[in-house]
């Protein structure tokens, strides 16, 4: 008998982001058109292992997911000297073609949820004619927030367990409880002061609604898909983003919240297919 290995690849790639040396860690499956996904907020890439595994998937995609620097398995480069970490629409935005050049992938197409949502947004904004198709799930140019940050760093308390405890109300009822129970364990490893980190981006720094209108979707197709029960960047909030950018296919799925390919991936697979059978005819 064999070992019996899922057909994940994990590695460490060395690469510059911003002119600073990083140690990435990349995750990977299956071979063809490259397919970059990017976690939520204050999560890592394991929240696309569901997608790593599809074979019907990895037959004609190469999947990447890769750990922001500061998550998961990728560190804070070697520079860090212990400041606050606060993640801004240049770091992010240079953070994914960094990654993208450094694996020399071709006009690749990025999929993004939550804060991943959002930044591919901006990518359409300003580096369309880099990718292939734009996916955003959970995404939008802008939401109020409805939460205290001050308490996601604090040290008389367990930032991981408030982390996975704001947002477990964003998983949709109904679904698989250990898909649930993964998904929330994500948040309770996270490093200190991440999360808060990443939410200064979706906060602050990454409010998008004056420049939506500049996408061009003739130059990269977009596509935004966002969960009926996900109410911090609603249904709504995504209908309303589109309206701004002519050509963009939108989509609600029904049964599921903000984390869709962690949370239930069966019911989230039921909309990404066709999605991805599109891409691969552009």
């Amino acid at each position: 008998m064999s070992p019996d290995f899922e057909p994940i690849l994990g590695r460490y790639l060395r690469c510059e982001i911003e002119g600073v040396p990083h140690r990435v860690y990349v995750e990977e499956a299956g071979r063809g058109i490259p397919l970059v996904c990017l976690h939520t907020a204050g999560s890592d890439g394991r929240q696309w292992r569901h997608l790593l595994n599809d074979e019907e998937v990895t037959r004609d995609f190469r999947v990447i997911a890769f750990d922001l620097p500061f998550h998961g398995k990728s560190n804070p480069p070697e520079t860090w000297r212990g400041e606050e970490y606060r993640l801004t629409t240049r770091s992010y935005t240079e953070a994914i073609r960094a990654v993208c050049r450094a694996l020399f992938l071709d006009r690749p197409v990025v999929m993004g949820c939550s804060i991943g949502g959002r930044i591919v947004l901006n990518l359409a904004i300003e580096h369309a004619r880099e990718f292939r198709a734009l996916i955003g799930l959970e995404a939008a140019d802008f939401q109020q927030p409805w939460y205290d940050t001050s308490w996601l760093h604090r040290p008389d308390v367990h930032g991981g367990e408030v982390c996975a405890a704001l947002v477990s109300g964003l998983i949709a009822p109904g679904g698989p409880e250990a898909r649930r129970r993964e998904t929330l364990w994500h948040y309770m490893q996270g490093g200190p002061g991440v999360f808060k980190g990443d939410l200064y981006f979706y906060r602050v720094d990454g409010d998008l609604r004056p420049r939506t209108g500049e996408i061009d979707t003739s130059a990269c197709p977009l596509f935004l898909l966002t969960g009926e029960y996900d109410f911090s960047c609603s249904p709504e909030d995504t209908i309303r983003t589109a309206k701004s950018i002519p050509g963009a296919d939108v989509q609600v799925m029904e049964r599921l919240g903000h984390f869709p390919m962690s949370e239930n991936p069966e019911q989230f697979r039921s909309y990404i297919m066709p999605v991805l059978e599109k891409i691969k005819t552009v």
